[in-house]
């Protein structure tokens, strides 16, 4: 939607995503992310914490993602995730009676961040929700994607294969019209170039 505020935020879960089932059926799941800077005081030699920001996050299923699900199975507090979604602002009325107003991230994509841990990630295999949807991440173990439903014959490499230059002929620029978009091969005429 036009006007909507799209944020990118990196920070570390503050607790394990919290996964609901509403009135209408719909799923939800609700966490929170800690995002603060770190800047390297001059005087003192040292990296010093600044502020942080703490920001209530929401993610839902839909007809096409399972997003909260996947969210809630994969992700845990302390996991250092890279969030980007719509700001959203929500009011309600508190126990007290009194009307506050809240900001929070309805997130759209979230995945673990890899500068300091490795991760899992396995693809669903659902024809009806299409698209890449992933589950499944944990701190340890390396990039290993779901194994496909028919396996693919490997052939060995040959000395013939390994080597894309090895073929001198352009096949790309010879099947469309000889020498290729109107170029034409100048042969060295023996003077130098200019």
């Amino acid at each position: 939607m036009a006007g909507e505020t799209i944020i990118t935020i990196i920070g570390n879960l503050t607790k394990d995503p919290e996964l609901k089932t509403i009135g209408n059926g719909n799923t939800v799941a609700n966490f929170a992310i800690a995002s603060n800077t770190r800047q390297f005081n001059r005087n003192t030699n040292q990296w010093e914490d600044g502020d942080t920001l703490f920001l209530n996050c929401s993610a839902w299923d839909s007809q096409t993602t399972t997003l909260a699900s996947n969210i809630a199975a994969s992700l845990h507090k302390g996991m250092t995730v890279i969030a980007q979604g719509r700001l959203m602002q929500r009011s309600y009325q508190a126990q007290d009676g009194s009307q506050r107003t809240v900001m929070e991230l309805r997130v759209d994509e979230i995945g673990p961040s890899l500068r300091r841990a490795t991760a899992q990630v396995n693809r669903q295999n659902n024809q009806q929700q299409g698209g890449f949807q992933s589950n499944g991440f944990a701190p340890q173990g390396g990039f290993q994607q779901a194994p496909q439903q028919k396996p693919v014959a490997q052939t060995a490499p040959t000395p013939a294969n390994t080597d894309p230059w090895a073929n001198q002929s352009n096949t790309s620029f010879d099947s469309f019209g000889g020498s290729g978009f109107g170029y034409t091969e100048v042969t060295d005429t023996g003077e130098p170039e200019f």
